[in-house]
């Protein structure tokens, strides 16, 4: 008898729950506007959210994960919100946001563009001319926009019409006409909206060979290396203005070759510094591959303009670096890079006979924000200027992941500007 019971009251709150379910989508009007929200990880940019917005207050208690799909997506939480984000989580708003999960597969926005005036194919044939300093590449790197198709369980569908680019969006894309060089450079700039009367210190981040593109924000959506100085946590901590270039053009080379958007990048920095409180004192320059060859060069030409520079996955003729033995540098590569590794070596070895003091540590790729302290403290304690860091082998794969060619090139910079120590230790550099 009690079984029986039990089954009925089973089937009478589950009627229950159907009915209110129906009665909670017929009470809520459609939707009548979505925005994708994406944002940009190591490895790059993805949409991670749709943001719905109602002509009235919705209760984001009223709706579950299955009560929307999302075509080739998998919806991972719902909450209301006052605004297009995701830390501005409410009772009620007139937002419903739907977070999407980041490891959803096939979802890149990159794609590959034709370049004008290319004077080089992009993938040259084995054996062939390698790419010099000032080639145009035959493609671009470019991001198409985020888009996704919602339906809600009722059979109501809806169409992103508008995109939220978390950080991205706070850049400015600018274009500086150099009369010293003659060369056009367009730049991605951020710039505190609050910023008080002290200076601020300069970041920039110079991207590697393959975001080399005419697409104005391809190095802000192509990891972390442009964006993370620019996160609402990071300014919290470190407010900074951010330059981050996009170069057209092949801006370094094998040997040891810069074309003239070295000298222009300066220029840019010197105009930045008439338009802008700069602390002179705490300009910073980092890369990776390519942008950090660039560093590498900077700082010879122009030792005295840099605090400090974090070398990301780069190299560069050892016999031309002496001029750099007296800085602040933070080196990092991995043991799987088979370019930046040995070229390091080099550099640091060189660097020792020109009386450079260096601490050098094995760092893994996987370890999570306590190791990376205690990891960093160790290193910082032997309080030498420059800093040589190694992940060790097989570690900045992620699993299942290819790990032939240049990928453990690649996959360096993909944890490199996460480590929020590094960070820490940059901005505490001043000349």
């Amino acid at each position: 008898m009690n079984t029986v019971t039990n089954r009925k009251r089973s089937v009478l709150t589950l009627i229950i729950t159907l009915i209110t379910s129906v009665l909670t989508f017929a009470n809520t009007p459609n939707a009548k506007k979505a925005t994708a929200i994406t944002q940009v990880y190591g490895d790059g940019v993805r949409m991670i959210a749709v943001a719905l917005e109602y002509p009235k207050e919705v209760s984001g208690s009223d709706f579950t994960t299955t009560d929307f799909t999302v075509e080739g997506r998998t919806i991972t939480g719902i909450f209301a919100s006052h605004s297009v984000s995701l830390t501005d989580k409410a009772d009620k708003g007139k937002f419903l946001i739907v977070q999407l999960s980041p490891d959803d597969t096939d979802i890149s926005l990159a794609y590959k563009m034709k370049m004008s005036n290319a004077t080089t194919s992009t993938t040259p044939k084995k054996g062939g001319k390698k790419w010099v300093a000032g080639d145009k590449l035959s493609e671009n790197l470019a991001y198409k926009d985020a888009h996704a198709t919602i339906k809600q369980k009722s059979g109501t569908a809806i169409t992103t019409t508008a995109v939220k680019n978390l950080v991205v969006d706070d850049f400015q894309q600018l274009t500086f006409k150099d009369p010293q060089t003659n060369k056009t450079l367009r730049y991605n700039l951020f710039v505190p909206k609050n910023q008080g009367k002290d200076p601020l210190p300069l970041v920039l981040f110079m991207h590697d060979a393959g975001v080399t593109s005419e697409y104005h924000r391809a190095t802000l959506f192509q990891g972390l290396g442009a964006v993370v100085w620019a996160s609402p946590e990071e300014q919290a901590k470190r407010p900074c203005i951010v330059l981050a270039p996009q170069f057209d053009e092949i801006i370094v080379d094998d040997n040891a070759q810069t074309s003239p958007m070295m000298e222009t990048t300066i220029h840019l920095i010197e105009n930045l510094s008439k338009q802008y409180n700069i602390d002179q004192n705490r300009i910073y320059t980092t890369g990776q591959s390519g942008g950090c060859m660039m560093s590498i060069a900077m700082n010879i030409k122009y030792p005295d303009l840099f605090a400090a520079a974090y070398l990301v996955a780069g190299q560069w003729n050892p016999d031309l670096v002496a001029p750099i033995a007296k800085k602040k540098l933070w080196i990092m590569v991995s043991v799987d890079d088979l370019g930046a590794f040995p070229g390091e070596n080099a550099i640091t070895k060189r660097l020792e006979k020109e009386g450079a003091k260096i601490s050098r540590a094995w760092w893994n790729a996987t370890w999570n924000t306590n190791e990376y302290r205690f990891a960093y403290d160790k290193i910082v304690a032997e309080n030498n200027p420059i800093k040589y860091t190694v992940f060790e082998k097989g570690t900045v794969f992620l699993p299942g992941a290819d790990t032939a060619g240049a990928s453990g090139h690649r996959n360096t910079w993909r944890v490199a500007y996460s480590i929020e120590p590094i960070r820490e230790w940059l901005f505490e550099q001043r000349k």
